[in-house]
C-alpha cells in the first residue's frame, strides 16, 4: 500500500487527472445511478476544498501583486483585459453561429407542448455593477461573491501601497506587507495539500455526473453536443493563433493549463477552479501583479464557452421550431450575446438567464431550453472547460504585451547627431 501511495503522489497532477476522468466515466457508465449515489460524497468534498480556498488566495495573490506593481500598469492591463473579454465573447459567438448553421443541431425534433422551463430573473447590468462595491465585507466573503472579494482586495491591497509608500507609517506598511505575503504563501502550502486530492475527486465527479445522465440522454441529443465540443474546438484553435501571434509559447502554456482544464471540465466551476488556475498561471511565469487581478475577474465575467453555448442554442431552438436565422438576426444574437455573457456575471442560474435573454429579444422560444436541460451537465463541462482557458490565454497574452511594453520603455534612446 505504502508503495501504491508513493507512486500516486509522484505521479503527475495531469496524469492523474486524466487517468480520473477515463475511469469516471467507465464506472459512471457501468455503475449508473447506484455509482453516482455512492461517488457523490467524494466529488462534493473536492468542490468545498476548492470553495474553501476562494476568499484567501483571491484576497492575499491580489493584495501581494498590486504591492509588486504600480496603478499605472494595473490601469493599463485593466484595459487590455476589458478588451480581450469583449473581442473573444464576440468571436465565440461567431464561432458558434458558424459551427451550428453547418452542422443544423435540433433539425427533425420537435418542442412537446408541454414543454416548460423556469427562468431566473435577469437582474440588469446596473446591478451586476453595483455588486461589485459589497454592503457588508463579511456577507461577500461567505457568499462567494468574486466581484466583491476583488473589489475589496484592489481597495486595501492599494491603501497598503500608499501605506508603504508613505514617510510616517511607511515601517507599518512594510511590516503589514510581510504579513500578507506570509499568508499568501500558507495559502498556496494549503493548496499544494489538497491537489494531491484532486484526481479522486474529479473521478468521482464525472462517474457521478455519467451515472446521472446515461448514455440514453446522451444519445437523444448527441447530436447538439456533437456540436457543441467542435465549436469549443474550433474556440481553441482560435486562442492558440491568438497565442503564437503574440509569442506565447503552446507547449509550456498547454502542459501547465491542462490541470485546471481537466478539473473546470470535471466540476462546471470556473470559480471552484480558481485556485488551479492561479497556481497553472504562476508556474507559467506569469507576474502576480497580472494573474492575481486577471483571473479571479475571468472566472466571474470571462464566458467564452458559454458565449458558444448561447449560439449554438439559438441555432438548435430556430431549427427545433422551424425558424430561418437571417444575418440580421444572427448580428443581434451576437451583440446581445456578447453584452449578456459579461452582464450575468454572478448570477444564480447564469447560463439559462443568459440564453433567456437572447432568445427574449430574438424572437425565439424559451421553451425550447426545456429541450436541453437534460445534457445541461455535458453542455456544461466542455463550456466551463473553455471559460477557464480563455481566461489563462488572456493573462498570458497581456503578460507577453506587458513584457514587450516594459522592454521598449526601458531601450536606450538612440542620441543623433
Amino acid at each position: 500500500m505504502k508503495a501504491i501511495w508513493n507512486g500516486y503522489l509522484n505521479a503527475s497532477l495531469i496524469l492523474r487527472v486524466s487517468i480520473a476522468l477515463v475511469l469516471g466515466l467507465i464506472v459512471g457508465l457501468l455503475g449508473g445511478q447506484t455509482a453516482a449515489d455512492w461517488l457523490a460524497p467524494f466529488g462534493e468534498l473536492l468542490l468545498r476544498l476548492l470553495r474553501f480556498l476562494i476568499v484567501p488566495i483571491v484576497l492575499f495573490t491580489l493584495m501581494v501583486g498590486i504591492n509588486q506593481a504600480n496603478l499605472t500598469s494595473m490601469g493599463r492591463m485593466g484595459r487590455k483585459l476589458f478588451g480581450y473579454y469583449v473581442l473573444t465573447s464576440a468571436l465565440a459567438i461567431v464561432v458558434g453561429l458558424v459551427v451550428a448553421t453547418l452542422f443544423e443541431p435540433g433539425r427533425g425534433l420537435t418542442l412537446s407542448e408541454d414543454a416548460q422551463v423556469e427562468v431566473p430573473d435577469n437582474p440588469g447590468f446596473a446591478h451586476v455593477l453595483l455588486n461589485i462595491v459589497p454592503d457588508n465585507i463579511i456577507v461577500a466573503f461567505a457568499e462567494l461573491n468574486l466581484l466583491g472579494i476583488i473589489f475589496t482586495a484592489i481597495v486595501f491591497g492599494v491603501a497598503l501601497l500608499k501605506l508603504r509608500d508613505s514617510e510616517s507609517h511607511g515601517e507599518l506598511g512594510e511590516a503589514l506587507y510581510r504579513v500578507v505575503e506570509g499568508l499568501n504563501a500558507v495559502t498556496l502550502k494549503v493548496m499544494g495539500g489538497i491537489l494531491q486530492y484532486v484526481p479522486i475527486g474529479v473521478f468521482a465527479i464525472v462517474a457521478k455526473t455519467v451515472g446521472e445522465q446515461g448514455m440514453n440522454t446522451i444519445l437523444s441529443l448527441g447530436n447538439m453536443v456533437a456540436v457543441l465540443y467542435i465549436a469549443l474546438a474550433v474556440h481553441l484553435i482560435v486562442y492558440c493563433v491568438l497565442m503564437r501571434l503574440f509569442g506565447v509559447r503552446l507547449r509550456s502554456f498547454f502542459r501547465e493549463a491542462r490541470t485546471p482544464m481537466a478539473t473546470a471540465f470535471a466540476t462546471q466551476s470556473s470559480s471552484g477552479t480558481l485556485p488551479l488556475t492561479l497556481d497553472a498561471a504562476r508556474r507559467l511565469g506569469t507576474p502576480q501583479s497580472l494573474y492575481g487581478f486577471s483571473l479571479p475577474l475571468g472566472a466571474t465575467i470571462n464566458m467564452d464557452g458559454a458565449a458558444i453555448r448561447i449560439a449554438i442554442s439559438a441555432v438548435f431552438a430556430a431549427n427545433v421550431v422551424g425558424m430561418q436565422l437571417d444575418l440580421i438576426t444572427m448580428i443581434e444574437i451576437v451583440l446581445i450575446g456578447t453584452l449578456t455573457s459579461i452582464g450575468t456575471a454572478g448570477v444564480p442560474g447564469a447560463g439559462i438567464v443568459m440564453i433567456a435573454t437572447v432568445f427574449a429579444q430574438v424572437g425565439l422560444p424559451i421553451e425550447t431550453v426545456a429541450l436541453l436541460v437534460s445534457i445541461d451537465a455535458l453542455v456544461g463541462m466542455g463550456a466551463t472547460a473553455l471559460n477557464v482557458t480563455g481566461d489563462l490565454v488572456g493573462t498570458a497574452i497581456i503578460a507577453r504585451s506587458e513584457s514587450k511594453h516594459e522592454a521598449k520603455a526601458e531601450a536606450p534612446v538612440s542620441e543623433s547627431g
